[in-house]
């Protein structure tokens, strides 16, 4: 930390020259970011990463999406009606809007998004298992014909993460996921700028002046979209005290997540804002390989409920001002209706690692070796991740850190062989409260086996509850079975939550327009 500091207070002018340059001119039309994490692909259907969330609302749109209140809200969709009972739902898209290659965007180019979207996302599976048919009724609306009502269509189209149902042209939709494209051709105000992509370093996007926005107001992903810079620049730097001293020597604009210990430092800079803009915080997770051993035994991934200190994972990255984290956390954030307390004394008692060693041994543990996919080069994951190979070993595991960058983890988290063959056991998984809210669009607690999220658990219990969840008549209902699913939670243990913490953005003041509920670089402008 002091290091960072020290870079932050003293060396910006040291730090400037090793920033991308921008002649005086262009920096009027171009908005220079730090994102959370680099742009590792460019089709967002092929990894959960925010880094590839956040480049997807730049180049592509939704059909709806939520509003600042996160009320879910028409986008490319200009609305829609509901008939026969609940099980007919059509569809119609706004006049004019186009892709960036100027073709229209049509009804059947909404079809094939869903259909690609609906096979991989948590949500969109449940969708997917319910819809008898869709089809294009003429160019601009089409119909959602259902074998089952589906109360949460509207949140499900317009969810803003993990995963987006994102509208591509419908060449693009009709590439299975597990072959992500190359080539983008976007719904959204910006076009992807391929020829100044530098893998690791810089992403580059361009308005797109054929973007017809939403008529309403600004409001996050529910209102106009504007492009009021020409350019905008995604730099990524992974060192954090770089970043900092960057930001306060005006080479970039804004920085998205403020690595914890700088936040002071920036915001005694007069000519910095430093503000919370994500009220929902961040849920961090011990995620198991349920494929492999010896995760694949629930009894040894029980055991670490003995050693696992929320408090531990949370004051690494965040220090010890409980303002900005909190442990005691189960299946859902802080931020959501369905946050209860069922059984979270198995979090919150007395910790030992001599106890999870007991029960590990006496749950069969053979010694087999424990990979921790470890990203060396994001802040957060990077400290967490260190606590947590230390824990496991404490715990008797015989746990090894696999450093690599955090594209090199993306790539091989999706492997599912064993770990002689370069599979993984265990990572710290990051999730933001808009993603964790309800069993619906939770990623985690799907465990529908290999379909599932990386780390494929299998649990008949989550997948029920999580049916009987989807057809609650109401709150109270949703909020007993929320109980229950926590309650098989720490039962079947798919993964250990290790707390929530908030993360400020940083911009300079001359930069105005911010949406609250997500940090994303639209509706931004200059003066």
């Amino acid at each position: 930390m002091r290091r960072r500091t020290l870079l932050a207070g003293a060396a910006a002018a040291a730090a400037a020259p090793a920033m991308p340059a921008l002649a005086q001119g262009s920096a009027a039309t171009t908005l220079r970011y730090m994102p959370q994490a680099d742009v590792t692909a460019v089709d967002p259907m092929s990894t959960t990463s925010y880094g590839v969330r956040n480049h997807g609302h730049m180049c592509w749109d939704t059909l709806y999406g939520p509003d600042e209140n996160f009320v879910i809200r028409p986008q490319l969709a200009e609305g829609h009606t509901v008939s026969d009972d609940g099980l007919r739902w059509v569809f119609t898209l706004r006049e004019g809007i186009r892709f960036h290659d100027n073709e229209p965007i049509r009804a059947k180019d909404a079809i094939a998004s869903i259909t690609r979207w609906s096979g991989r996302d948590t949500i969109g599976q449940t969708l997917r298992a319910r819809t008898e048919e869709m089809r294009a009724l003429d160019d601009r609306r089409f119909e959602i014909r259902l074998k089952q009502k589906f109360g949460p269509m509207l949140e499900a189209l317009g969810k803003p993460s993990s995963y987006p149902c994102f509208v591509y042209p419908e060449r693009f939709a009709t590439v299975e996921p597990t072959r992500p494209f190359t080539e983008v051709v976007g719904s959204g105000p910006y076009r992807w700028v391929a020829a100044e992509r530098l893998s690791g370093a810089r992403a580059v996007y361009q308005r797109f002046e054929g973007y017809v926005p939403n008529p309403r107001p600004p409001s996050l992903l529910g209102g106009a979209k504007l492009a009021h810079f020409e350019r905008v620049v995604f730099n990524w730097i992974p060192d954090a005290g770089t970043v900092a001293a960057a930001l306060q020597a005006g080479e970039i604009d804004m920085y998205e997540q403020v690595a914890p210990d700088l936040r002071a430092v920036l915001q005694r800079h007069r000519d910095i804002v430093v503000q919370r803009i994500d009220s929902g915080g961040t849920v961090a997770h011990l995620r198991f390989n349920q494929l492999n051993p010896p995760f694949d035994n629930p009894a040894v991934r029980r055991a670490l409920l003995h050693s696992v200190n929320q408090a531990d994972f949370m004051s690494s990255i965040m220090g010890t001002d409980r303002s900005r984290w909190a442990d005691g956390i189960g299946a859902f954030p802080t931020s959501s209706p369905l946050s209860n307390d069922e059984g979270i004394a198995a979090l919150m008692g007395p910790r030992s690692t001599d106890r999870a060693k007991e029960a590990i041994r006496a749950a069969g543990y053979n010694n087999e070796r424990v990979v921790v996919l470890h990203p060396t080069d994001v802040v957060n994951n990077n400290t967490m991740t260190t606590v947590l190979t230390d824990l496991l070993q404490r715990s008797g595991l015989n746990a090894e850190s696999a450093n690599s960058d955090w594209a090199t983890v993306l790539q091989r988290r999706a492997r599912q062989e064993p770990i002689a063959q370069g599979g993984w056991s265990a990572l710290i998984v990051l999730f933001g409260g808009v993603d964790l809210g309800n069993p619906g669009v939770h990623p985690l607690l799907r465990a529908n086996g290999r379909q599932a999220w990386f780390g494929w658990p299998t649990s008949e219990r989550l997948e029920t509850l999580r049916e009987e969840w989807l057809g609650a008549p109401d709150l109270d209902a949703q909020k007993g079975i929320a109980r229950q699913i926590q309650a098989a939670l720490w039962q079947d243990l798919p993964y250990i939550p290790l707390g929530q913490y908030y993360v400020d953005a940083a911009w300079r003041r001359d930069i105005t327009g911010q949406q609250k509920g997500m940090t994303l670089p639209l509706n931004l402008k200059r003066g």
